[in-house]
Parts: C-alpha cells; sequence; structure tokens
C-alpha cells in the first residue's frame, strides 16, 4: 500500500517538477511566466498527435518539446522585446493554448476522441533493487521521463551556482540595468532562459500524454502550470527545494485520488481540490517570505 502511493507521488511530482525547474531559469532572469500552464498543455497535445500518427515515442517527445518552446517564444517576444505586462501575456498565452489544443483535437479525433490513445512507455528494470521492500517498487519502477526529471536538479543547480552563465542569468534578474550596463545583454538572456524553460515544460506536457496517461483529454494539464509557480516559491529559488516541494505536491495529488477509492461520504470534489488548496497555502504561508530575484516581474527597456 505505502510503496504503491510512494510510487505514484513520485509519478504525479515529475511533470510539475520539469515545469518547476523550467520556470526557475526564466524567473532568475527577472520573468515571471504565467503562460508555463499553456506550454505544458500545447506539449502534451501534440506529443500525442506526433506519437499517434507516426508510431514512434521520440517523435512525440520532439514535438512536445517543440511546442513548449514554441509557446514561450512567443512570451518571449511579448514580454522581452515589447515590454509587455508579464502575466497579461501569459495569461493570454494559457487562454490561446486552450483554444489551440480544442479546436485541433475536435479536428483530428472529434468530440469523445475515442481510440485515440498510444502505446504505454516501458518502465525501466533494475533488476535486484525493484524487490527492495517498499522504496523498491517505489523509486526503481518508473519510465525515463522520471529519472530524467530528477536528473535536471542537480544540472540546474550547479548551471546556475557554480557556473559564470549561471551567474550572467542571474545578474539579469537582480540588476538588469546593471547587466545590460556591461554588455551582458538582458535580452539575449532571457530568451535563453525562456526558451530553455520550453523545452522542459515541453517534456512536463509530453510526460502527461506519453508516459502518464497514454492519451490526450482536454485541459490534461490540469493547472500543474500553476502548480509548478508555487513550487517555486516554496522550494525558495533553489532546485533541491523544488524537488521537495514537488514531491510534496505529488503527494498530495496521489493522496487525492487515493481518498476518492476509499468511496467515502466525502463529494469527491473535495478531494480533486485538495492540490489546489495545498497551493494557496503556500503561498499565502511563504509567498511574502520568500527572497525572490530583485527584479522578478519588472518589465524592462533598454535605455
Amino acid at each position: 500500500m505505502l510503496d504503491a502511493f510512494l510510487n505514484s507521488a513520485i509519478a504525479m511530482a515529475t511533470p510539475i517538477l520539469f515545469a518547476a525547474l523550467g520556470e526557475l531559469l526564466v524567473e532568475e532572469t527577472g520573468v515571471i511566466n504565467i503562460g508555463i500552464e499553456g506550454a505544458m498543455l500545447c506539449g502534451a497535445f501534440f506529443a500525442m498527435v506526433a506519437a499517434y500518427f507516426t508510431g514512434s515515442t521520440l517523435a512525440g517527445v520532439a514535438a512536445g518539446i517543440a511546442a513548449g518552446v514554441a509557446i514561450n517564444a512567443m512570451l518571449a517576444f511579448l514580454v522581452v522585446n515589447l515590454s509587455v505586462s508579464q502575466v497579461v501575456a501569459g495569461t493570454a498565452l494559457d487562454i490561446l493554448a486552450v483554444g489551440i489544443t480544442g479546436v485541433f483535437y475536435r479536428k483530428f479525433f472529434g468530440i469523445t476522441g475515442m481510440a485515440f490513445m498510444v502505446k504505454p512507455m516501458a518502465r525501466l528494470e533494475f533488476g535486484p533493487l525493484t524487490r527492495i521492500p517498499i522504496l523498491g517498487a517505489a523509486i526503481f519502477h518508473h519510465n525515463p521521463f522520471v529519472y530524467l526529471a530528477f536528473a535536471v536538479v542537480p544540472l540546474i543547480g550547479y548551471s546556475l551556482w557554480r557556473t559564470r552563465y549561471g551567474l550572467i542569468l542571474r545578474a539579469a534578474g537582480e540588476r538588469p540595468e546593471a547587466a545590460d550596463a556591461l554588455g551582458l545583454g538582458v535580452y539575449r538572456l532571457r530568451w535563453h532562459a525562456l526558451l530553455a524553460s520550453g523545452v522542459l515544460t515541453g517534456l512536463a506536457g509530453a510526460y502527461l500524454t506519453l508516459a502518464y496517461a497514454n492519451t490526450f483529454v482536454e485541459n490534461i494539464s490540469g493547472g500543474r502550470g500553476y502548480v509548478a509557480l508555487a513550487v517555486v516559491i516554496l522550494g525558495r529559488w533553489n532546485p533541491w527545494g523544488i524537488a521537495a516541494a514537488s514531491l510534496l505536491f505529488g503527494a498530495a495529488m496521489a493522496l487525492q485520488f487515493g481518498l476518492q477509492a476509499l468511496g467515502t461520504a466525502v463529494p469527491y470534489q473535495l478531494f480533486l481540490a485538495l492540490p489546489y488548496a495545498l497551493t494557496l497555502v503556500v503561498l499565502a504561508g511563504f509567498g511574502g517570505q520568500a527572497a525572490s530575484p530583485s527584479a522578478l516581474g519588472e518589465p524592462y527597456r533598454r535605455a
């Protein structure tokens, strides 16, 4: 029972972790990417479409990444080059993503989307490790997406705090005027971060349809992009903290399904609200305490 719960928590934490790590990169350069939900949704849809019509999971992953990058490129043009409000631009792209995926979903597969499924991605096998009591089935019985997500955590941590390029990225989010005065190119750095974030968010979307649900339903992202925003705050802009926070939200989602399965008299809608109620608690309790990048959310115009 416990091993199944932990396994489910890790699986549900994976797309949130991908998205939150991408959001971390963006926020360190001073941009709030509210459009992360839309990028994840488009990544999920186009990954599924590509895998369904080509029969190739790799083609699906590539399409998911391309969709995430495309949405973030649109956001970059709006908020970096045109200095549009980051919240307004991101929200608009979220709405656009819902419209695009809804229209094409009906175009390709009709209203019901029957038989719109792909073969489940195989889970990796670790031999004797899988048979370790409780932890074996919880940790060593997942598909490659899961291990990739957690492998990215130390990579981003090292890149941001142990390399010169990471220092330059963070300078764009702390003192963009000073960074530009030194010739670092704030516009270029923010574009880099948004495109890299698009890759991670596209992977989050691809995971949902190719490795988790093996199908697509409208709004399959289910608010996970917004949860990722809260995870960055709870994780205090630290990759390891973000990984821990993602597991917390993954556990909340796993608990939600577990409580529904008990068949209690409590309305199931209350269980569905559990992860999002946790998001509100996190924002209320930690939003004002965490030390965000100094220029986060502020539009920047080169003098």
